[in-house]
């Protein structure tokens, strides 16, 4: 009911339409023009905001990069910035996480990224990994099919391909069998490698397990320029690891890429530092071998040595430390996650007096010693060092310093022959033969032991089950050695694991080959871990790799004879030899550095 005194006008049937006044009008068209105008100032200011938050991202983001060849993972959209952005953009080219710079600089002109090393990243239950793809069924049409090629999106069909130097670029490639069909089982074994006049190493390739694979790169700016990307299939689907495998290999080289390393001053890598202990931890190394001097006109002498540069001829940092004329390798130096000292003799002396050095292993061990005797310890009278001796040296400077090395052969119990590796264990006369020497009267047991499988296993175990068991009584031995040491009160020594070398040229498809070894190492190593007894990994395989194509560095299974100036495998007159004398350096580092 309505209140009384409240007349109310009749009611027409339809509806009424209420007409504002002028005044109110007027007042809601100004408040509309100044909601207007502040949305307009905001977008302005949120654009400004967004614009500045994006180039960061732009930056980053290898698919908005000027170059010609973008990585086959990143999308291949044109640069939005000018556009009104959004979150799906933002996603689209953000960079892959392991392509996510680790700092970043912001200044006023420019944006500065500083990126990370390239790794080769350790595998866990690697020995179990290795036989599930080894074994994988896959199914008859996978099983049966066998790689004659490979696709990759990115660098077929482009004469040479232009990237940023310092970036990582991964590239993924599928197998082609011989009917032109994809591939979809792995364990192909590819040989990767890329070259410049001052810069080699090894671009980590990952298997999927289903056919597809990929490979990184990565060149150092100072390095920038020219460079050749080579792959070559060894062998197909894990027949590298067969018992024979002369007749298996593939040996086929699948591309030979140009590329060009642009250098730009807004991309950075952190400044490798000098070797720690602590760097000596990882399991798997991805270095490089770069040159940083070279003497065109150098000359074998009459002794088979390459004296091409001044033996104090200085090394540039931060790639090495001392004189890498030292090594006499015309110039090249090996670094890794780190790099490494070269040690004059009185600093090597400084740190080896009165220690007791173990050597357990391969044919390659003898050659590394001799070297570290002739070239670093001033020994050069010494033309060759047997296969089992135990012996002190004396700094010819100060005859009171002096080093205990010991070395026992492990490719057979009977020093004289061969092909028995870690199966030599089995003869009870040389396990008491190694215990001998843990076991002394006057209570001293060796500072360090250096330790490796050898090529010799290669040959020996029928199949990668057979050497992984192998691989587990050796370790359980040497387990049961240090416990005898613990059990007198007495600090085992310190256990240096050095990978076996990469065979190289005609032995590349040998029972010994770079596949089969590449999967010993890491399972010996992985058995050797599990029993607690490594404290220090050297990846000697990486560290050949670059040189394992052909003979010049190696007669196939040695990379450290003498200097000799006779006729090599290869024809020529003379032989390369500072692939060895720079293990020798690494492995002063690790033994000194701390």
């Amino acid at each position: 009911m309505p209140e009384k005194g409240m007349i109310f006008p009749p009611v027409p049937s339809q509806l009424v339409i209420l007409r504002p006044s002028p005044l109110l009008q007027w007042r809601l068209g100004a408040l509309t023009a100044l909601v207007c105008f502040l949305m307009l100032v905001v977008w302005s200011i949120d654009g400004c905001s967004i614009q500045s938050f994006v180039q960061p991202w732009r930056f980053n983001a290898y698919s908005v990069r000027i170059s010609p060849s973008p990585s086959p993972f990143m999308s291949t959209k044109p640069n939005l910035v000018s556009e009104k952005p959004h979150r799906q953009n933002l996603t689209l080219m953000m960079a892959p996480r392991n392509l996510v710079p680790k700092k970043t600089n912001l200044t006023s002109n420019s944006t500065r990224v500083q990126f990370e090393w390239i790794t080769a990243g350790s595998q866990k239950n690697f020995t179990a990994n290795l036989m599930r793809g080894w074994l994988a069924p896959g199914g008859a049409p996978c099983r049966e099919a066998k790689t004659v090629e490979i696709s990759v999106p990115g660098v077929d069909g482009i004469d040479s391909v232009e990237l940023t130097a310092g970036e990582i670029h991964e590239f993924k490639f599928q197998a082609i069998d011989e009917s032109g069909k994809n591939v979809c089982i792995g364990g192909d074994y590819f040989e990767t490698d890329i070259s410049g006049e001052n810069w080699k190493s090894r671009p980590p390739v990952k298997d999927f397990g289903n056919g597809t694979y990929s490979f990184s790169l990565q060149v150092h700016p100072e390095f920038a320029g020219d460079f050749n990307l080579t792959v070559i299939l060894l062998f197909r689907h894990y027949q590298g690891l067969k018992f024979s495998t002369s007749r298996l290999g593939f040996d086929r080289k699948l591309r030979n890429v140009r590329l060009r390393f642009v250098k730009t001053p807004d991309v950075t890598l952190p400044e490798l530092r000098s070797c720690k202990k602590s760097d000596f931890n990882r399991d798997a190394w991805s270095g490089r071998w770069t040159r940083l001097g070279k003497n065109d006109e150098c000359q074998i002498s009459n002794d088979g040595r390459y004296r091409c540069l001044a033996a104090d001829f200085p090394c540039r940092k931060p790639w090495c430390d001392g004189a890498v004329g030292a090594i006499e390798s015309n110039g090249w130096v090996y670094s890794s996650h780190c790099s490494f000292k070269l040690f004059s003799a009185e600093k090597a002396w400084d740190c080896l007096k009165g220690k007791w050095i173990f050597f357990w292993g391969d044919s390659n061990h003898v050659d590394s010693i001799r070297n570290l005797l002739n070239f670093v310890l001033g020994h050069p009278e010494i033309p060759a060092v047997p296969r089992r001796f135990d012996m002190k040296f004396s700094n010819p400077k100060n005859p009171s310093e002096t080093v205990r090395i010991t070395s026992i052969f492990n490719g057979h119990w009977n020093e004289t022959k061969n092909y028995q590796g870690l199966d030599s264990l089995k003869d009870r006369d040389f396990r008491e033969l190694l215990k001998k020497y843990f076991n002394e009267e006057t209570n001293r047991v060796p500072d360090v032991m250096i330790v490796n499988s050898g090529l010799h296993d290669g040959i020996h175990w029928t199949s990668l089950r057979a050497f992984a068991k192998g691989a587990e009584t050796a370790a359980a031995f040497w387990r049961e050695v240090f416990d005898g040491v613990k059990s007198r009160g007495l600090q085992p020594p310190e256990v240096i694991f050095r990978n076996t070398i990469a065979t190289g040229g005609y032995a590349r498809m040998l029972a010994f080959n770079p596949s089969k070894m590449e999967a010993f190492n890491g399972v010996f190593l992985e058995k050797m871990r599990d029993a607690g007894l490594v404290t220090s990994v050297v990846d000697n395989f990486d560290m050949t790799y670059p040189w394992h194509y052909d003979n010049r560095c190696n007669d196939g299974v040695h990379y450290g004879r003498a200097p000799a100036k006779m006729r090599w495998r290869d024809g020529e007159i003379g032989h390369q030899y500072f692939v060895d004398l720079m293990l020798v350096h690494v492995l002063l580092n690790a033994l000194c550095v701390r």
